[in-house]
């Protein structure tokens, strides 16, 4: 049975990238093909938008009207890339990043937020510094990062050993309820993003502006930040790599890990 499907989300991390970074020739060709279609390719991701972009170079469908968009900030954000400049954003409030702040202080943990290109950590760190490693984005140490980040921010990223994290995550979601969405999504990343946002809620949003039905979206992840877009996506695929509890929630699993073609079979399979 052929889904019906107009618009589909790809987490990278785990999901469409491989261990080396590198999305294989048989999942380009797969995806090149629903773009040919006309069916928008959206990768979205944690990263920032010039972090995504080596990704869409690799895929070459930006220049087409199915590939022109990113969604970056794991949701906070929808990037244009056609007339370059977002078209969504959402921030968390400031009170809310100082607060996290100064408890992550407390327990000698860094923070660190972003902009499209360069990662901004309250001090230096072996964690930040693997990010930028992973990213290929610059790195650069506000003077007060606390004034920094008062205005808001897309999200705001606590990183450290998942131990610690585990514990923090959970005295942070107690303390601030509904004012932030919080999760960790590597296991030495946690993430505090705005309140009711996720890449689901990008994606719905994308969808609405492009007038697809929730019905015809699909979307891929593995893992915690991808929790509310395999929720929210009619056609949600989770990684045989995945998370149980992003298989159970999800509606598919591919055959194969992200190590395998995992995407790329399953769009072969079933969209294409």
């Amino acid at each position: 049975m052929k889904l019906d499907v107009k618009i589909i989300a790809l987490d990278l991390d785990d999901t469409l990238l491989t261990e080396d970074l590198k999305i294989t020739p048989f999942t380009v060709a797969a995806l090149q093909e629903c773009a040919e279609r006309g069916i928008y390719t959206v990768l979205c991701s944690g990263r920032a938008e010039n972090a995504i972009l080596p990704y869409v170079r690799q895929l070459n469908i930006a220049g087409t009207q199915a590939g022109r968009y990113i969604i970056s900030m794991n949701g906070a954000t929808i990037y244009d890339m056609h007339i370059r400049q977002q078209i969504y954003s959402r921030k968390v409030e400031g009170n809310v990043l100082l607060y996290a702040f100064h408890e992550a202080e407390k327990r000698g943990l860094p923070c660190q937020v972003y902009d499209p290109a360069t990662i901004y950590p309250s001090k230096d760190n072996k964690w930040t510094r693997l990010d930028v490693k992973l990213c290929g984005l610059n790195m650069q140490v506000p003077e007060d990062f606390a004034d920094f980040i008062k205005g808001g921010r897309s999200k705001m990223v606590i990183p450290g050993e998942p131990e610690k994290l585990q514990e923090f995550q959970a005295e942070l979601k107690r303390e601030l309820g509904d004012k932030a969405v919080i999760y960790i999504s590597k296991p030495y990343f946690l993430e505090i993003m705005p309140s009711h946002c996720g890449k689901g809620e990008a994606l719905l949003e994308l969808a609405k502006i492009l007038h697809i039905p929730q019905e015809q979206t699909m979307s891929f992840g593995d893992s915690m930040n991808d929790e509310s877009m395999i929720r929210l996506a009619a056609h949600s695929v989770a990684m045989k790599n995945g998370l149980d509890t992003i298989k159970k929630l999800a509606r598919y699993t591919t055959e194969y890990d992200n190590e395998h073609d995992g995407v790329g079979q399953f769009l072969r399979k079933w969209v294409l």
